[in-house]
C-alpha cells in the first residue's frame, strides 16, 4: 500500500488521483476523513503530521511526505516503510539555513536521508498554482499587482509533480536519488497574467511592484522571516527557477504541461 500525506493539498491531491487512476492501492492521509474528498479507489485515514508517534503506518510499504514535520520519516522507517518520497525544494542544494524556507527544507531532507528506508527526493521549482495567489486582488479589479516582475520561473504544473512522484511511488525506483521537476517554459508573472486574460476573456493587467513595494504586500500576509527568504531568493538570485529541466519527461514519458494548461483547467476560479 501507498500512503500519501497532504492527501488534499495542491500536490498531494496530485499524487493521490495519479495512482488511483491506475489501480493502486492508495491510502490518504488527512486530518478529517470525513470532510475529504477522494478519486474512486482512495482511501482516507486520519493523521496529524505534528505527532508522528501518534501515525499508523500498518501495511504501508511507500509514503509521499511533505516537507516540515519533524519526526515522521523516522516514524515510518521505524515501522517498516521501505521507500520515502521527501518533496522539498529547489532552495535546499544550497544547505542556507539562516534562510527560513530552506531550513525546514533541509531538515526534512536530512531525516529521511538519515533514516533506514529507501528515499527519493522531489526539488521542484515554482508550482504554476502559485498564480492562485492572486485571486484576491482579481475580486477588486483586473489589475494584478506582482512581485519579483522580472523574474522567470519554470512554472510546474502540481498535475506532472504528481505524476513524477505516483510513477516512483508505484515503481518503488529511483533510490537515492534527488529529481529536478519543472515546467516546459520559464515565464514572467506578466506572461502569465496575459495567459490567465486569455483563457478567461478578462482585460487583465500586470503591474510589477518595486521591490518595496513587494515587501509591503507580502508582509500583510507572510511572516517576515519568509518575506527575508523570498527576497534572498528572486532579488539575492540565490536560486533561479528559470532553468528548464526534462525530468517530467524522463520519469513520466510525456512532456510536462505548460502554464496555460493549467490555467485553461481552472480558468473559472479566475472569471
Amino acid at each position: 500500500m501507498i500512503l500519501v500525506t497532504g492527501a488534499t493539498g495542491n500536490v498531494g491531491a496530485e499524487v493521490v488521483r495519479a495512482l488511483a487512476s491506475t489501480g493502486d492501492a492508495v491510502t490518504a492521509m488527512v486530518r478529517d476523513p470525513a470532510k475529504a474528498v477522494l478519486p474512486v479507489g482512495a482511501h482516507a485515514i486520519e493523521g496529524d503530521l505534528t505527532a508522528p508517534q501518534t501515525l499508523n503506518f500498518d501495511g504501508v510499504r511507500a509514503v509521499f511526505l511533505l516537507p516540515g514535520y519533524p519526526g515522521v520519516a523516522q516514524a515510518a522507517a521505524k515501522a517498516g516503510v521501505r521507500h520515502i518520497v521527501q518533496l522539498s525544494g529547489l532552495s535546499a542544494a544550497t544547505r542556507d539555513t539562516t534562510n527560513a524556507v530552506t531550513r525546514y527544507m533541509v531538515a526534512s531532507e536530512d531525516e529521511v536521508t538519515d533514516s533506514v528506508a529507501a528515499w527519493t527526493i522531489l526539488r521542484p521549482c515554482a508550482f504554476a498554482s502559485n498564480a492562485l495567489r492572486w485571486l484576491p486582488q482579481l475580486r477588486d479589479g483586473d489589475e494584478i499587482r506582482a512581485p519579483f516582475p522580472t523574474v522567470r520561473t519554470a512554472a510546474l504544473d502540481p498535475r506532472d509533480l504528481g505524476a513524477v512522484a505516483a510513477t516512483v511511488l508505484r515503481a518503488d525506483s529511483h533510490h537515492g536519488e534527488i529529481l529536478w521537476p519543472t515546467g516546459p517554459v520559464a515565464v514572467t508573472p506578466a506572461e502569465q497574467v496575459a495567459i490567465l486574460a486569455e483563457v478567461t476573456g478578462r482585460a487583465l493587467t500586470c503591474r510589477g511592484l518595486t521591490d518595496d513595494e513587494a515587501r509591503a504586500q507580502l508582509l500583510e500576509t507572510t511572516p517576515v522571516e519568509y518575506v527575508d527568504a523570498f527576497f534572498d531568493f528572486y532579488v539575492a538570485g540565490v536560486i533561479d527557477e528559470s532553468i528548464v529541466r526534462p525530468t517530467v519527461e524522463q520519469i513520466t514519458g510525456r512532456s510536462p504541461h505548460p502554464f496555460a494548461a493549467w490555467a485553461a483547467r481552472h480558468a473559472d476560479a479566475f472569471r
